[in-house]
């Protein structure tokens, strides 16, 4: 059976192979371990591999692996919430998070902002864009991401930091291309500094269209069930 550590090793590799074809350095690619539904006994043998980034879907999951009862953080890596957000959830987020990846209106922004400034940090966040057409996939409408961007630079306690896509699910990974190569050039425009775009499915694409952060799941833990 592969170990975590194989595992890690044999996805870094793919990423590093990714990275090269497009004639970018590998170093410039984050790995975000997506960890939603598997128990941390199960993600820690990956943290002891040099998983430095986490993600969750859910806050009240997250909370539950990643926070002991005294509000301590059981690990230093810095967690992502990558799954959508209810603005009832907003300050809970704030207070475990390390960055939003998923902010795709200004109410969800709103509260954002009053909750980071009542803290007194600045929160990291990523604007969710919609590239898929799948009515089951979220985020702000292309269109609308200029002037979103606007209205952002008035919530001083954000900090805007990039965008995430996630493309529409198909059975060959280079049909996502378009929906990847489309993100990049809204991103190029924004000088924003983070692309977080691919998953388990479709991360060797995404790198190769410009992406400089991944999140996967299923391909460092296996299926979910």
């Amino acid at each position: 059976m592969e170990s975590a550590a194989e595992r890690l090793g044999r996805v870094t590799e793919r990423i590093s192979q990714a990275a090269r074809r497009s004639g970018r350095d590998p170093k410039h690619i984050t790995l975000v371990a997506v960890t939603k539904t598997f128990p941390f006994e199960n993600i820690l043998p990956f943290l002891q591999s040099g998983v430095r980034h986490i993600g969750e879907n859910r806050v009240q999951e997250a909370l539950s692996k990643y926070q002991n009862p005294d509000g301590a953080r059981r690990t230093a890596c810095t967690l992502h919430l990558v799954g959508q957000l209810q603005s009832n959830k907003a300050r809970k987020a704030v207070g475990l998070f390390d960055m939003i990846q998923s902010l795709d209106r200004t109410e969800l922004a709103d509260d954002l902002n009053r909750h980071a400034q009542a803290a007194g940090k600045v929160m990291p966040c990523l604007v969710e864009v919609k590239i898929s057409p799948e009515a089951t996939k979220s985020g702000l409408d292309p269109e609308q991401l200029d002037d979103f961007l606007s209205q952002m630079k008035k919530r001083t306690s954000l900090s805007i930091q990039g965008l995430m896509g996630i493309a529409p699910v198909t059975k060959i990974s280079d049909e996502t291309r378009p929906f990847f190569r489309r993100l990049r050039q809204l991103f190029e425009k924004t000088k924003l500094e983070i692309l977080s775009m691919g998953m388990s499915t479709d991360y060797e694409v995404a790198i190769e269209e410009g992406s400089t952060m991944v999140r996967l799941g299923t391909a460092l833990f296996g299926a979910r069930t």
